[in-house]
This record gives C-alpha cells, structure tokens and sequence, in this order.
C-alpha cells in the first residue's frame, strides 16, 4: 500500500527508554524502510544508553529531549517533572520543525507525552502503539489527542476511544522474523534461556540458579544454559553456574537476540510483551514470572494471555521458589510433546505482520486518507 501522495514519508518516532519500547519502534522503522527506501525516520527518546547505542547499531538517526516520568513518584520529583514539561514540549517542537515529519508515531514511555503533544499542536497526524495488555499512563492521556491507537493483544481497546482504535498486534524486528521462517533443524544440547528483559531480573536470576544448580545438574540430562542477567548480576551468576559445573553463557544483556533465540529449546523469563511476542513468532515455549511491581500489574495480564493460549505456563513471584522451578523446568525438558504442543500454542498467538501494519497506518495518516477503525479486535 502506498500513502495517498505516493511520495516517501518523513516518519518521527518517539518512545523508549526499555527495549520492551524500543524494539517495536526499530521493528516499525525497519518495515517502512522495506517497503519505502527513501522514507526517513526520526528517533526522538530518552538520554539512556539503551536508546542511543541501539538506535546507532541500526542505522537511525536519534535524538533526545529532557523529560521525567510522572507515575510512582515522590512529591518533589513529580514537582520537578511538571515544571519540565513546558521545556520538554519546546524541545520536541524544535526536532520536529527541523524534520518536518508526515506523521508521528508514539510506542510509549514518559517521553511520547511531549512530544506527541508537540506534534498535534503543529498540526502533524499523530499514532501511538500500545505493547501491553494494560497501557501505560502516557498513552492512555493521549488517547483522547491522537488520530489513531495501535494495539497490541485483545482486550487492551477497552482503554481508548473504540473508533480511533485497531488491532495490529506488536512489530518485531527483521532478525527475528527471518529467524522465524528459517526451517526449523534444532539439535545438540538442549538449551533453557533466561531473560529478565533489558535491564536483567534479580529474583528470576537468583530463582533459576538456585533450580539449575542445586537441582538440574544432579537431576537433568546433559543441558547447557543462555543467562541474559543485566549489569548488575552477571559476575555472581557466571561464578554460580561455574563452580556447579553448569554449561552457561551469560551476559548483562545479548545484542544479536536471533542468534541465541535461535538455541533456546525452553525460556524462563519476564512477561514484557515485547518478549513475549518475540516468542510467539518463534513458537517458543515459556515459563512465566512476570515483574511483580509492574504498572497495573500489566505483566501478569500479558502472561495471562500467552497462558489461556496455551503456550506458556505462569508464576506469581512470591508463590514460586527454586524447587518449583526445577520440577517445572524438568518435567516440560522430558516432555518433547507438551513443549511441541505449547510451541503451536505459541505461534497461534503470533501477528508477524504487525509491523506492515502499523506502516499501514502511517501512511494513511501522512497522505490523508486514514479509514476508520470499524474492526477492532480483528484490525481491519
């Protein structure tokens, strides 16, 4: 589909701060990219690390404002994130007059507020994308002010005005999406990723060692182990697996994502929906603990999905303990058909086209010509 003009658009995109953020965001870039080469992108985001390091490693051109979140804070910091706000608004309003965007799209994080506000007061059609089951209070402020809500699972547009909102599911990148359609010749050792998302999981870290350790090595056929652990654990869970004996890589955080999803036959890992929806384009079968503090609880609804789908199985944090763990871990290791039928299961969830779509969308929106979002819950 081309937009109305038939010319290639200056896309702005704005959000960030977690790769749960970011990735749909590049995945989105990247789909526009494909189907127009010339088409620019602009990043908008935060000043974190993730969101410039991983924006230079694909080739998009970034910048940054200053901003603050709202939510969960303390009396003083909320005082100083409103007084900001003016400030980020203007920031944003002068990346946008340089780029002149066609159109701007919001995946979420404190900074999509100034800047999608920024954008609808210049008259630029504005979209935001919404990962998760629960949205997070910036997007659900500026469902009243946007054009249009992408989202990401069913149930989620009960949160928006229902005629601005379509079903598009979550974008993933092209790595990973490649990886996916490769055929599918797993052999070798089997191998048990741990994920705790971006910025590593201490209590997932602490759970799984003390299963794979105390227990695995003991109990277990031959296994070896993928451990994305965040800066802050990598040491101590490289030395744990080691003095066990165990077979591990670990690392505070795996740039190149299809090359380790690639070896991983059982995931143990937070439910962002980022990841989850990564593991449903894979067929990835899963246990679940999802990030007890989460806003909204929106990471127990995530899991709850992928779970009634039957492609993953799920724990309450402070319900689970490494024994549990292990036997979990265990009997899904020994039973090849429950993980082939959970990895359907998983597939069944999957929308591998969500990044054509919301591309889709964009283009509407910068020639003009958005339809109306009748069919929310099938995305037409």
């Amino acid at each position: 589909m081309k937009n109305a003009t038939g010319r290639p658009i200056r896309l702005l995109i704005t959000g960030g701060g977690t790769g749960g953020h970011l990735f749909p965001a590049v995945a989105a870039a990247q789909a526009l990219r494909l189907r127009q080469p010339e088409s620019e992108v602009l990043f908008i985001g935060t000043r974190r690390k993730i969101d410039t390091t991983t924006l230079d490693g694909y080739g998009f051109a970034s910048c940054s404002i200053h901003s603050y979140g709202l939510k969960g804070k303390s009396p003083l910091e909320l005082l100083k994130a409103i007084a900001a706000l003016p400030v980020s608004i203007f920031q944003a309003a002068v990346h946008i007059r340089r780029f002149r965007p066609d159109v701007a799209l919001g995946v979420g994080g404190y900074v999509t507020g100034p800047v999608m506000v920024a954008a609808k007061l210049m008259g630029v059609p504005t979209i935001i994308h919404e990962q998760n089951s629960v949205p997070g209070l910036a997007n659900r402020k500026l469902g009243t002010l946007v054009n249009r809500i992408c989202v990401s699972l069913p149930g989620s547009e009960r949160f928006f005005p229902l005629e601005k909102t379509i079903l598009t599911g979550n974008p993933v990148r092209q790595n990973i999406l490649a990886l996916a359609r490769e055929e599918k010749d797993k052999s070798g050792v089997f191998t048990i990723m741990i994920l705790g998302g971006s910025q590593g999981a201490h209590a997932v870290n602490r759970l799984v060692t003390e299963a794979l350790c105390d227990y695995g090595k003991e109990n277990l056929p031959e296994f070896a182990v993928i451990h994305q652990t965040g800066q802050k654990d990598a040491e101590w869970v490289e030395n744990r697996y080691r003095e066990a004996g165990v077979n591990a890589t670990v690392a505070p955080f795996f740039r190149d994502m299809a090359e380790v999803y690639s070896k991983a036959d059982l995931l143990v890992s937070r439910a962002g929906a980022t990841t989850l929806t990564e593991l449903a384009v894979l067929g990835k079968p899963a246990i679940l603990v999802p990030y007890p503090f989460a806003a909204d609880d929106h990471q127990t609804k995530n899991g709850a999905y992928y779970v009634d789908g039957g492609g993953a199985v799920q724990f309450i944090e402070k319900d689970l303990h490494s024994e549990l763990l292990f036997r979990t871990i265990e009997d899904l290791m020994k039973s090849g058909d429950r993980r082939a039928v959970m990895a359907e299961g998983m597939r069944g969830l999957a929308i591998p086209d969500a990044a054509e779509k919301i591309v889709d969308v964009c283009l509407q929106a910068a020639g003009g010509t958005m339809e109306p979002a009748i069919d929310t819950m099938r995305g037409n």
